[in-house]
């Protein structure tokens, strides 16, 4: 009887796995993976796509090639596009059956699994926001054009979270529309507080010079936010306020905070997989779910990586002199945005590592020689956040620097081929 690994997300670490996987299982074996989208969302260009219009087919990547195999290779994995109803340690109970594929229930029984759904984004790019919604591309592009309009629409903005996702969308609506009158409000006195303070300083150079007004130190209450009928001041512009009693009034108010990992179906299964701090998912190093809290080792780890600055050194923690830990559920790793990753931000490049430590262990699970299972060790943090259309800010590999060679796209065509899509010409995107 044909076997089976399961991967729900079709996104940055769900591609890696399919292409890893489909390529390197022996006979007997399938991949199947499960995604909501009938394409994968490039998450990154979303921010800009929702303000500057005329790219918005280029965020939405066709999957129906993302196993990567050679042409004309007959095989049997399959692209399932519905909903992960409830998630168990055997199966899954999808919202729909496929006969067409000999899935004549709701119910899929698996081997292996790759759990990367990520998290829930905040409101500005909440794609799944409203139920009328259901993942196919003209749709998704269709909901870009709107947020476009409701920007263009706004005489003053107020971004809420100074994350990466906040400082894009402030500084890319002022690029478009200098004359707006923009506020980039942050709970913290330090932007983006776990990469180089430089990174802080360049940003908030940046927010200074092209007037947007920044405040720090001072968090939005949400109450105030959350307001039906909403306070509105004699200009009809919705009036907030934060927890030191401060009111700021804009016609536009774009929370950017709140993402939330999505392992809520991980918690129905057994919520001793999953730190009711976060959310987030227990994994081991090898990125299988576990039940233990993180070890000693793990979070001095975690410290190292938070407290690292750029003069200091890159060596690596000590090895543990911990027994080596166990899990009930060896078959199921998970990765991303979801998994408590030792200190690892949450970004597609971490999805993408940690996705190739999942899968080959998987592999070699699969061959049953006993092999040693790899380990996940984080990187130092790396990001590159735009400050507008053509300038953006990065931290990578030890060293922060400014850049000028930003498009308006974001260079979307780049991605594609992770997912085996073809980016030559516009018209390739549109697909």
């Amino acid at each position: 009887m044909q076997k089976t690994i399961l991967i729900l997300g079709a996104a940055y670490g769900g591609a890696r796995a399919a292409n890893l996987l489909a390529n390197g299982l022996p006979k007997g074996w399938r991949v199947v993976i499960v995604d909501r989208n009938t394409h994968a969302n490039h998450a990154y260009i979303l921010p800009r796509l929702a303000v500057l219009p005329g790219h918005e087919h280029k965020a939405f990547i066709p999957i129906n090639n993302i196993f990567q195999l050679p042409p004309g290779t007959e095989h049997p994995h399959l692209t399932l596009h519905a909903h992960v109803e409830a998630f168990n340690a055997k199966f899954i109970t999808l919202s729909r059956a496929f006969p067409e594929h000999g899935i004549t229930t709701t119910s899929l029984e698996y081997d292996y699994a790759i759990y990367a759904l990520g998290s829930l984004l905040p409101d500005p790019l909440n794609l799944w926001g409203s139920s009328e919604f259901h993942g196919a591309k003209p749709e998704s592009m269709d909901w870009l054009k709107e947020k476009q309009k409701v920007v263009k629409k706004a005489g003053s903005v107020l971004v809420v979270g100074g994350g990466a996702l906040g400082v894009q969308f402030a500084t890319d609506i002022n690029a478009l529309y200098p004359e707006k009158d923009i506020t980039l409000l942050h709970s913290r006195r330090r932007l983006l507080p776990k990469f180089d303070e430089e990174m802080h300083y360049e940003i908030l150079k940046t927010l200074e010079t092209v007037g947007i007004d920044t405040i720090l130190g001072e968090r939005l209450d949400l109450a105030s936010a959350k307001r039906k009928p909403p306070k509105l001041n004699e200009k009809g512009q919705r009036v907030v306020r934060t927890l030191s009693g401060r009111e700021i009034a804009a016609d536009l108010i774009m929370l950017c905070t709140g993402q939330r990992p999505h392992t809520d179906m991980l918690k129905d299964m057994d919520p001793l997989t999953v730190n009711p701090e976060d959310g987030l998912a227990r994994v081991l190093k090898t990125m299988q779910l576990s039940i233990q809290p993180r070890s000693r080792d793990v979070e001095e780890l975690e410290d190292q990586l938070d407290n690292t600055t750029l003069a200091e050194s890159k060596s690596q923690p000590k090895e543990s002199t911990e027994a080596p830990p166990t899990t009930p559920y060896p078959h199921i790793f998970v990765v991303g945005d979801c998994a408590d990753a030792f200190g690892a931000i949450q970004a597609g490049h971490t999805a993408y590592y940690q996705t190739e430590v999942a899968a080959r262990n998987i592999l070699k699970l699969v061959r049953g020689e006993g092999e040693p299972l790899d380990d996940y060790t984080p990187s130092l943090p790396a990001i590159k956040v735009s400050l507008g259309i053509t300038k953006g800010v990065y931290q990578s590999q030890g060293v922060v620097g400014v850049k000028y060679d930003g498009v308006e796209d974001m260079h979307a065509a780049v991605v594609w081929p992770s997912w085996g899509a073809n980016a030559d010409t516009d018209e390739d995107m549109r697909l």
